[in-house]
């Protein structure tokens, strides 16, 4: 009979041999292991490096596309994730492709939004307060300008008011005589003559809501975007109704049409093609009226002018007249402590060239200066 100790002996070597087997099967195994997920690192990082070139390659066409001139048009509603309709600048409905990385929670109906000129892609969705420069002025911003506060221009205040308040007020008495009453107004003269101030007069002897708009503005970066917001003006105009459209500096979008050799000049007409249309798209009866301002009448082009469009064209001559002056100097005056002394008289009989503005500057020189004497 074997010695048990001897058989306990054996037992533990072969467990032993076992265990270091099953450790060193292991331990092979970990390694195959381990040099697989080395060998799948390796591939990540090189996966890695080409999608990043392939990103930059892609922000790079992102940049380029959105870098060409790019026209305006409004997302109508989408077909799938990838392509949508929109409607372009010139009324037509398109489908189209939408720029992969365009947040889709942006992308509503009537958004405004960028495409590509030539594939008609949609590439920019464009900010809601793209339009910030169109708004309606309200009650508490409505100018505290009132006719007294103009000095002079009696019959500059008598025409504009025949032509823009008495239709919104008392549009009745032009049925009774059975004449339309204008359609629209320009106020023409040289600089600092008073067209504005008699403008915000207007704005602030009525109810209607006023929208005010400088020329210049409707030019803008985007193809297009200049005549939707001659569109929207006019349709703001006719959705908050009896309401007055005032339009500085119309010469900077209405001048005399020519051969455009720029896709600028171009654009420019396009806008003023968009006004006409407008203006044509509404009757006399309306309760929309158009006040036009500009220094340079000799510039506007004659569909613009024509009766229809602008019937009452009012100037705004230099003052040249001493009783225009001294109704100037005497309102501006009134509103001053003025001593004894001064003599108005003076300065309204020098020769000198003067505007309504030449003379608040004068005035208020004058003050400035009686503050630095007795500070």
């Amino acid at each position: 009979m074997e010695d048990p100790i001897l058989i306990d002996s054996q037992v533990n070597n072969v467990l032993k041999s076992q265990s270091e087997t099953d450790v060193y099967l292991k331990l092979k195994k970990l390694e195959k292991e381990l040099e697989l997920l080395l060998l799948q690192e390796d591939y990540i990082k090189d996966e890695q490096k080409h999608l990043k070139r392939e990103l930059v390659r892609a922000q790079e066409e992102v940049k380029r596309i959105k870098s060409v001139p790019l026209v305006i048009g409004q997302f109508l509603e989408p077909i799938d994730e990838d392509t949508g309709i929109v409607s372009s600048t010139t009324g037509s409905n398109y489908v189209v492709r939408i720029l992969s990385t365009l947040d889709r929670e942006l992308l509503k109906p009537s958004s405004s939004v960028a495409l590509h000129r030539h594939s008609n892609a949609l590439v920019d969705i464009l900010p809601p307060e793209a339009d910030s420069s169109i708004s309606i002025v309200g009650d508490e911003q409505k100018p505290d300008v009132t006719y007294a506060d103009v000095g002079g221009l009696d019959m500059q205040k008598q025409e504009i008011r025949e032509a823009v308040e008495l239709p919104l007020t008392q549009g009745d008495l032009y049925s009774q005589i059975g004449i339309d009453p204008p359609r629209g107004v320009l106020l023409y003269g040289p600089p600092g003559t008073g067209k504005t101030m008699l403008v915000k007069a207007v704005a602030n002897s009525t109810t209607a809501s006023f929208i005010r708009i400088n020329g210049s503005e409707f030019v803008q970066k985007y193809l297009g975007e200049g005549p939707r917001m001659v569109r929207d003006v006019f349709r703001l105009a006719r959705e908050n109704s009896p309401s007055i459209i005032f339009i500085d500096e119309i010469d900077a979008i209405a001048t005399k049409r020519f051969d455009a050799q720029t896709g600028a000049d171009r654009e420019v007409q396009r806008i003023l093609l968009e006004l006409l249309n407008q203006m044509d798209g509404f009757d006399q009866q309306t309760t929309v009226k158009v006040i036009m301002a500009t220094n340079r009448a000799d510039t506007l082009d004659p569909a613009l002018l024509r009766p229809g469009r602008l019937d009452r064209k009012i100037e705004f001559p230099s003052l040249k007249d001493r009783r225009e002056r001294r109704l100037i100097f005497s309102t501006i005056a009134s509103k001053m402590s003025l001593a004894p002394e001064v003599d108005l008289d003076s300065l309204i009989l020098r020769n000198d060239p003067l505007s309504g503005a030449v003379i608040a500057a004068i005035m208020q020189e004058a003050g400035l200066r009686a503050v630095r004497k007795n500070s």
